[in-house]
């Protein structure tokens, strides 16, 4: 019997077997410290109670293997099996609900064993392969791919430079990427579009920059030799398995020539109705004009401001299927499923738009979107048309409903025949969306509710930008906005049903009472909207002042003497 005790003292004590089982124990707490709970603190995961999940499963796991009664050898390496099967479920757990949470963009989704270090030395190679490699493969409508010079090659560091604009604006979440002018020092610039906001990005001698332009123009087929001229086409872009298509646009002026490039433009045109960030009261308006079926929508944006978007909605609320519904565009941004999209060519000598738009409205179609109303004669072609037969929705550049109508009145230049057809008016306009995992809280004081018209008992706080994250105390920029503070755009709407009382105030020119009509509605406008979004956490009010820092009170519109 003492032998026995003595045999199994030495096994109890043997160095090598609480080491074997200390070894994953330490491993998995450097991979819980280093990466989970970094991770969890930086897209606000409840990292505490990770925490607290990862100690209890540690605790077990260890339990299990200490108090495994299985005796020598066999022992040890059942306690070993069973305390990897049991971290395994810390392991595994995390990343598996982690990477379903939407705060977690893609880009950083957890992946099992993929340390920090690892990471960022993952992203430095893709940097130092970014500033010195051809990465993209281009390829113009007709398929022809631009070919990739020798690096020895002076056209090489071309390419380079003229994929970087992208690429660069591709990491930023452009969605549009601008060389140009700065119309001093001969140099150009290059701006990015990131969620409607220009941010510039660097500068390029003109002699550079020119280079890259006509590589751009080259890889597209265009003309590398008009200067002048505006020119578009259409590429398509391979980068890392993954396909994009790129408008380019070139045109030139007395300062120099202009680069655009558009990402993926179908792509920022396609929202769902369900998706716009429309209020209850103006989801209920909408559905009440496309019900209506009969004469004009004004749809009315500023530039920029999501009117292609809004235009194309509405035309896909009806069935274009069981429905002859049709466009007239310059320029379309979209192949919209069963919609006879006409495009009008402004270099096409002899031809009018309003003549397209006119020949268009006589064959007696049921719905007609019209992106663009370049001159009288197209609004009057529009008016002229059978209301009780055909929707049109007429797209305006217009900073709210009352600019809009006042727009169209200006147009078409006679307020009996302005107001005649009006049947509704939407009006838009698109606002930053607080990044979620960096914006700050903070208690509005008394008198800025006030201003904003915001009762005081009823919201206790507002939100900002932050742009950074906590780690450990230590503020890291944002990975989800990469340090902008918002990251995505969402409406605000107006929408108003247009009768036949309203459309005696827009004849006689009296907006002001317009207004008031609309105000005895209840209906929410632009600036209400924007506010009840700010009161909701998803932008700030610091966003909302710069969307409606141009608005003008719109003027009442002149009638226009008849013959």
């Amino acid at each position: 019997m003492p032998l026995t005790l003595a045999q199994d003292a030495y096994i109890l004590v043997s160095p090598w077997k609480p080491v074997l089982l200390l070894i994953p124990l330490v491993a998995w707490a450097r991979l819980i410290s280093a990466n989970y709970d970094k991770h969890a603190a930086r897209f606000h995961l409840e990292p505490k109670k990770w925490n607290a999940f990862h100690l209890f499963v540690g605790l077990i796991a260890f339990g299990v293997a200490a108090a495994m009664p299985l005796k020598g050898p066999a022992g040890v390496w059942v306690a070993l099996a069973a305390e990897l099967g049991i971290l395994g479920i810390s392991v595994f757990a995390y990343p598996l609900i982690a990477n379903k949470d939407e705060r977690v963009p893609d880009t950083h989704h957890v992946k099992f064993f993929d340390l920090s270090a690892a990471a960022e030395k993952k992203k430095e190679k893709a940097a130092a392969k970014l500033a010195g490699t051809a990465e993209l493969a281009i390829k113009a409508e007709d398929g022809a791919l631009a070919v990739v010079p020798d690096r020895e090659a002076p056209e090489y560091a071309v390419r380079v430079a003229a994929e970087g604009v992208l690429l660069r604006g591709k990491a930023a979440r452009a969605s549009e990427m601008v060389v140009r002018p700065t119309g001093k020092d001969q140099t150009y610039g290059v701006v990015f579009s990131i969620d409607g906001v220009p941010t510039a990005d660097t500068t390029l001698p003109a002699t550079e920059a020119i280079q890259v332009i006509d590589f751009w123009k080259a890889a597209a087929k265009l003309d590398v030799g008009d200067r002048r001229r505006k020119q578009t086409a259409n590429l398509d872009v391979n980068h890392q398995d993954k396909r994009h298509k790129v408008k380019l646009t070139t045109a030139g002026g007395q300062a120099g020539m202009i680069l655009t490039l558009l990402l993926d433009p179908a792509n920022q045109v396609r929202r769902k109705f369900s998706d716009m960030g429309l209020l209850e009261p103006q989801t209920e308006a909408i559905k009440q004009i496309v019900a209506d079926a009969a004469g004009v929508v004004i749809v009315g944006t500023p530039p920029d401001s999501g009117g292609t978007t809004l235009l194309y909605t509405m035309v896909k609320m009806h069935d274009a299927y069981t429905q002859n519904v049709q466009t007239v565009e310059i320029d379309p941004q979209d192949v919209l499923e069963g919609v006879r999209q006409n495009r009008f060519d402004p270099n096409k000598e002899g031809q009018e738009f309003s003549t397209l738009t006119r020949s268009i409205l006589r064959r007696d179609p049921d719905v007609v979107g019209i992106a663009d109303l370049p001159d009288s004669a197209t609004a009057k072609e529009i008016c002229r048309a059978d209301q009780d037969r055909t929707r049109q929705y007429v797209l305006l550049r217009a900073g709210g409903a009352l600019q809009a109508i006042q727009a169209w009145c200006k147009t078409v230049g006679e307020l009996p025949m302005a107001a005649a057809p009006l049947h509704g008016v939407i009006s838009a306009r698109l606002v930053r969306c607080l990044c979620q995992n960096c914006r700050v809280s903070y208690t509005p004081s008394a008198d800025m509710l006030k201003k904003l018209g915001l009762p005081s008992d009823k919201v206790p706080q507002l939100f900002k930008k932050g742009g950074q994250v906590l780690i450990k105390n230590k503020p890291e920029t944002c990975p989800v906005c990469n340090g902008i503070g918002y990251i995505g755009q969402t409406g605000v709407f107006e929408a108003y049903p247009l009768g036949p009382a309203e459309r005696e105030l827009i004849k006689s020119g009296n907006l002001a009472a317009l207004r008031s009509e609309f105000r005895k509605r209840g209906a929410p406008t632009i600036q209400q909207a924007a506010l009840l979004k700010a009161v909701e956490g998803v932008t700030s009010i610091e966003e909302i002042m710069r969307i409606t820092a141009a608005a003008e009170t719109p003027k009442a519109p002149q009638p226009t003497p008849t013959a």
